[in-house]
């Protein structure tokens, strides 16, 4: 269910990342690295989310200046997110599992601080600048931060249970 204020959305956002370090915690290197038959790790899906935490922060600035911005990235179009994702995982390939798993917690301390410096009207007081659609900034960091998260936890245990 969709956070509808910035209390329910820092406790969406911190608890769905609890639950995504607890799911990651335990797994090592070898099982993190391991590669799916759509050629994807955990690593590779830890590092997707990081990534998009970034994107997102990165949209919202570009919005909030006036310029313009580009989604999902600049030369991609929503319908070509394979493609995106594929070139990610390629920039991201020398990332060790341990780098991976900083840079989320990195990005996940980054929109904590992102949300707690909004104001209620700044999460849920309209659509987010720049972002051509109705979706208000609290909607677009749900989907970027929680929502990631969660989808992260439940593939991640999809995962490590078919490897087991």
């Amino acid at each position: 269910m969709p956070a509808h204020t910035k209390a329910e959305l820092l406790a969406a956002t911190v608890g769905e990342f609890a639950k995504l370090e607890r799911v990651i915690s335990e797994i090592g290197p070898a099982a993190a690295l391991a590669k799916d038959a759509e050629d994807t790790s955990i690593k590779d899906v830890v590092a997707h989310r990081a990534h998009w935490i970034d994107l997102f922060l990165g949209w919202y600035a570009e919005g909030q200046a006036g310029r313009e911005v580009f989604f999902p990235a600049e030369g991609y179009k929503w319908n070509e997110l394979k493609r995106y994702n594929a070139a990610l995982r390629a920039r991201q390939s020398g990332l060790s599992w341990d780098e991976a798993r900083n840079m989320l917690r990195e990005a996940h301390v980054k929109m904590v601080r992102f949300l707690e410096g909004l104001s209620e009207g700044d999460l849920y007081g309209g659509p987010m600048k720049g972002a051509k659609n109705a979706w208000t900034t609290g909607r677009w960091a749900e989907a970027a931060g929680s929502s990631h998260y969660r989808s992260a936890s439940k593939h991640i245990g999809s995962r490590l249970k078919a490897m087991s």
